[in-house]
């Protein structure tokens, strides 16, 4: 690697990826940059992320220990009567496509997002946790230019933005959303975070800020101080395995969107894509194919087991690998609110880190700018159906921030936002890039599509007559979308070059910003 490049950052919004560039300029490490990036996100990019959800980062440092920090959100440890709870439906449209997630108080589980920067930071940081937060401060007081994708995304989750006081007071002016190129401040935030730098992050636990959350999880939600006092970051060794002669390395069990990547990339170990024309009819075919298979063996070998200590070896056993090769053999012979920051430095280090706050429950935490996360009312984290999680486990999650190793050595770092959809594009793209050989920016770019509960969704493509000839599962409904869109997630990803040198590119469909610094 050139040594004059201290670094690379791929985010979803450019003041995201400045506050990595400049605590990378300041002679921090990858993990400073990737946190200073992620506590801007959260003013910048308020409307995908949050201080008040949680997620996930992927560390391979410079002397090849490979470490998983989950900070994703927590079950509470007691339940309600549903009498009792907060918790409601709103639509939302991506334009080709309506969601429905819950929202209100009942919907918020523990948060971790603040003790998972403050963990990695501990374990990983090289700059004082008080120069990390100064960007983030910057943009929260003295405001952000508001831009095409952040109004994309107030259009979006407007029912949510409007639905209760501390949101409209962030969201709205005249009780109308921000609009492109008006200034957004989330003051409050500003704040908080300098309070933060100061006294740690047990203010948010057990100070005051605490406090106050549990004052109104009392009306309505189910968080105690048992749950905020108990919540942990947890150390995970994460998911390693092989795939056309890389390392890849991702999110582990009890979160499914790791291992159902694996799922997929081992039942096509014997199949040469290489071979199909990418965007062609049987290409597509295929796609459709392997997501089916996968969610076929999640929903029978995976959702009911996550929380066994097996269930790595059970879900990929050689048994359910090879029925899964068998019925692809066989028949080939007849959207999310979530931001991801990818980082590598001069050193070898490397962050793949993903956030969400899933869409927001609409509550904020007076005083703070601060939106909880409605994680125990997104339908695809809740496979056994809502209120009926089991109480104090870390919840199931999409989210896989990835890193692929070459020779033991940081090649690839990707990761991507966009709910259910996460598993389907990371591994579009991750044979974009090791099957087809495409160069980082046409890997992310190239069209995708996304199959799921008998729905083909489909990116633009000028091969209409290869869409109607398409042999897909019984009544499958084919959906054409008329633009790239972020209901297909973003993908924000970092390489390092033949040459040594390092290229960002971040994803057009969220609004993304590469930068080499």
């Amino acid at each position: 690697m050139n040594r004059k490049t201290r670094g690379a950052i791929a985010a979803g919004h450019p003041k995201t990826a400045e506050a990595g560039q400049i605590i990378l300029e300041l002679g921090g490490n990858a993990f400073d940059a990737a946190i200073a990036a992620m506590l801007a996100s959260f003013v910048v990019e308020s409307t995908l992320t949050s201080a008040g959800g949680g997620g996930f980062l992927l560390a391979h440092t410079q002397d090849q220990e490979s470490i998983l920090f989950d900070f994703f959100c927590q079950t509470p440890q007691l339940k309600k009567s549903l009498s009792e709870i907060e918790f409601y439906p709103v639509d939302i449209n991506f334009g080709g496509a309506t969601q429905v997630f819950h929202i209100g108080r009942g919907s918020v589980a523990v948060p971790g997002s603040l003790m998972g920067l403050f963990t990695v930071h501990q374990e990983l940081g090289q700059l004082p946790f008080s120069v990390l937060v100064e960007p983030a401060i910057n943009y929260a007081r003295n405001g952000y230019q508001v831009n095409d994708y952040n109004r994309v995304t107030f259009e979006v989750l407007e029912p949510i933005l409007r639905a209760s006081h501390g949101s409209r007071k962030i969201y709205l002016s005249n009780n109308e959303l921000f609009n492109i190129g008006d200034i957004a401040y989330i003051k409050d935030f500003a704040n908080i975070l300098e309070e933060f730098a100061k006294k740690g992050i047990q203010e948010f636990y057990q100070g005051d800020i605490g406090q106050q959350i549990l004052q109104d999880m009392k009306e309505g939600g189910y968080l105690t101080q048992e749950d905020l006092d108990n919540y942990r970051v947890i150390k995970r060794k994460p998911l390693n395995f092989n795939y056309r002669g890389y390392q890849l390395l991702t999110n582990p069990p009890p979160s499914s969107g790791g291992i159902l990547i694996n799922y997929a990339l081992k039942i096509l170990e014997n199949i040469n894509l290489k071979s199909y024309q990418f965007g062609s009819q049987d290409y597509l075919q295929l796609l459709a194919l392997v997501m089916n298979l996968t969610n076929d063996s999640r929903e029978i070998n995976y959702d009911n087991y996550l929380y066994q200590d097996d269930i790595i070896s059970q879900f990929l056993s050689k048994k359910n690998i090879s029925d899964g090769q068998n019925k692809l053999q066989q028949t080939i012979n007849k959207w999310g609110s979530t931001t991801h920051i990818s980082v590598m430095d001069e050193y070898g280090n490397a962050a793949s880190v993903t956030n969400s706050n899933g869409e927001g429950s609409s509550y904020v935490i007076p005083n703070t700018g601060i939106m909880l996360n409605n994680m125990l009312g997104e339908a695809d984290l809740n496979p056994l159906g809502f209120h009926c999680w089991p109480n104090n486990c870390r919840i199931s999650s999409m989210m896989s921030p990835t890193i692929i190793l070459q020779e033991g050595k940081p090649k690839i770092v990707l990761g991507s936002g966009g709910s259910n959809r996460i598993r389907t594009v990371l591994l579009q793209v991750i044979f974009n890039l090791l099957d087809f050989n495409f160069s980082l920016e046409e890997a992310i770019n190239k069209p995708r599509v996304h199959w799921e509960n008998n729905l083909f969704n489909l990116e633009p493509t000028k091969q209409l007559e290869t869409i109607e000839n398409l042999r897909l599962p019984p009544d499958t409904e084919i959906i054409l979308w008329q633009e790239l869109n972020m209901f297909f997630g973003g993908v924000h990803a970092v390489r390092l070059k033949e040459d040594n040198s390092l290229e960002a590119i971040g994803d057009p469909r969220r609004s993304g910003v590469g930068i080499i610094c």
